[in-house]
């Protein structure tokens, strides 16, 4: 995409600027999108982008700018207009750029660039809408998609950094509306891999229909949901959302370098009960978050940010490390050229623990089973949320009793972290995008199911 050649001659006429670090990263990004609705294709979209973009260091501050042009006197000009923002005296030329090759450990059998798949991911969408719509006579919709993309990037730097990499990502994505009467209520799904098409092997398209229909229908005619504080027992997988967005966000350097997070100066501190260990893995085998390399060209790795409740870690980049003083933890992600990077999570959840379920519901006589969660809003700095269950239930004496409607679950990621007693064994994870400063990223949440002792309900009730 870029030689080295071209790379060195660039980078040295920022360091030349004055610039005390320069890196170059260099993207080709290629999209496919297959949706259907009403059981007949709907659209099927395809994109290519490329382009490079320019990061430049003076201390502490970061200068950021992107081209499409591979031409090199294109590129010296975009780095001199980055530098005359903040020119200073010669430093010295890069030394040389040697390329680092890493073990592939996300190996993909159906890439986007090979792909010759249309049929069969029309086919295999066709094939979840029919089990959905089989459930119920009171499935009236279903939109299904199939997203597939590719991302072949280079990264240079001035510290003689060349590494180059490739992401395939996929993700199947199912809703359903259940209609009765005036009632309506809605279902979705959407696993996702770093992976091929190969992807959709390992996905039942009659046991993805019948579950994303089955989480529209058993709203149909639910009790509204009590509301006030009460124990909460939250399902596994997609439940993590709210360590990601109320807590996550938080042990991002991203925020800690600016002391934004009520966790700046906690390190070494019980921030949790015992019982939550939680850990942001960028390794795991082709799950949806990991990366072989971060966006910064760092050997990505699993950061065990909490330790039976004390802080251990958070997520560092590159400038993110030079503000706080903590060493990079592979955590520098952007959504693409157009983005410097910054400090991002990866997969991040929280850790299995001990205990059952019925441990769990034992004791409660009144609560919330929090079985499905789904968006919800943050506020940075301090964490305080409130988040939608997509599917819950009424406890009663120990037992999950009848479905409820949709309830909402009101804290702040510092205060629910102590309030989580038990942790359980089925650790599962969800795939999604989050959303920071550095644009869009993909992300895995995921927990066990676990217990929240007090934790306010919107319901209702």
């Amino acid at each position: 995409m870029l030689n080295s050649a071209t790379a060195k001659s660039v980078i040295d006429h920022a360091l030349f600027l004055g610039a005390d670090f320069a890196e170059l990263f260099v993207e080709h990004h290629q999209t496919n999108t297959v949706q259907i609705a009403s059981g007949e294709v709907d659209k099927v979209n395809s994109g290519i982008d490329f382009g490079i973009g320019i990061r430049l260091f003076f201390g502490h501050k970061v200068l950021y700018g992107y081209t499409n042009s591979t031409d090199e006197a294109e590129l010296k000009r975009v780095t001199s207009l980055l530098a005359a923002k903040d020119k200073r005296e010669q430093i010295a030329s890069a030394g040389s750029l040697n390329l680092n090759r890493y073990p592939i450990q996300h190996g993909c059998r159906m890439p986007l660039s090979q792909d010759a798949n249309l049929d069969s991911k029309i086919a295999f969408l066709l094939k979840v809408d029919q089990a959905a719509r089989a459930e119920s006579e009171y499935i009236s919709q279903f939109i299904g998609s199939v997203l597939q993309r590719e991302q072949q990037v280079s990264i240079f730097n001035s510290e003689g950094l060349h590494v180059d990499d490739t992401r395939h990502y996929i993700r199947v994505a199912g809703n359903t509306v259940a209609q009765k009467g005036n009632e309506q209520s809605s279902g979705m799904e959407g696993p996702g891999a770093l992976a091929g098409w190969e992807f959709s092997e390992q996905i039942d398209a009659k046991e993805l229909g019948q579950t994303i229909a089955q989480q529209a229908l058993v709203k149909l005619g639910a009790d509204a949901c009590p509301s006030g504080e009460m124990p909460v027992v939250i399902g596994n997988g997609f439940g993590g959302v709210i360590f990601h967005e109320a807590c996550g966000h938080l042990l991002e350097t991203t925020s800690v370098a600016k002391k934004a997070s009520v966790f700046h100066e906690k390190m070494g501190e019980m921030v949790a009960h015992t019982a939550v260990n939680a850990v942001d893995d960028g390794t795991m085998t082709n799950e949806w978050g990991s990366i072989h390399v971060d966006d910064e060209g760092m050997k990505t790795q699993r950061t065990q940010l909490i330790k039976d409740g004390k802080l251990t870690s958070f997520m560092v980049d590159k400038m993110g490390g030079m503000k706080t003083g903590y060493e990079p933890t592979g955590s520098g992600r952007r959504q693409n050229y157009k983005f410097a990077p910054t400090s991002r999570m990866r997969n991040t959840f929280i850790e299995e623990g001990e205990h059952s379920l019925d441990d769990m519901l034992a004791g409660i006589e009144r609560g919330i089973y929090a079985k499905k969660m789904g968006g919800g809003s943050v506020q940075p700095g301090t964490g305080e949320f409130n988040f939608a269950v997509r599917e819950a239930y009424l406890i009663e004496n120990g037992k999950i009793t009848k479905p409820l409607k949709t309830a909402t679950l009101i804290s702040t990621g510092p205060k629910v972290l102590k309030e989580i007693s038990m942790v359980g064994k089925d650790m599962a994870l969800a795939p999604g995008m989050c959303g920071s400063v550095s644009g869009s990223v993909p992300t895995t949440v995921g927990q066990p199911t676990l217990k929240v002792d007090n934790i306010l309900v919107g319901g209702g009730n």
